[in-house]
């Protein structure tokens, strides 16, 4: 998975940021990570993902959303609240989600000719 989403629309738009802080046991943990986030992609709305994970287990994901609707449709997707199940049972030791819409967005880039 890209730490840096590709492309994003013009906003506005919304943001999933997912934090989290693993536990231990690593049972399957990557395979269903890139697994969801295959599925993810799949999902009409879905428009990009960014993700990192520290060494001391603290992540944080953003996908990033068309819709409300279509992030309520990711959010009850069944092979998404199995992960979500086994994610609270095995993977993490805490996790909060936060929806926020996407009103303005910025880029910059040293490599670009006039840095953006």
């Amino acid at each position: 998975m890209s730490r840096y989403a590709d492309t994003t629309p013009e906003p506005p738009y919304y943001a999933v940021i997912f934090t989290s802080q693993r536990r231990g046991g690593d049972a399957d943990y990557e395979a269903t990570a890139e697994r969801m986030v295959e599925l993810a992609a799949r999902q009409a709305g879905f428009l990009a993902v960014e993700s990192s994970r520290g060494a001391d287990g603290f992540g944080i994901t953003v996908s990033y959303w068309a819709s409300l609707a279509a992030i309520a449709a990711w959010k009850a997707d069944v092979e998404h609240l199995r992960a979500q199940a086994l994610g609270r049972s095995d993977w993490y030791a805490n996790y909060d989600l936060r929806v926020a819409r996407v009103e303005r967005a910025y880029t910059f880039d040293a490599a670009a000719p006039d840095g953006e």
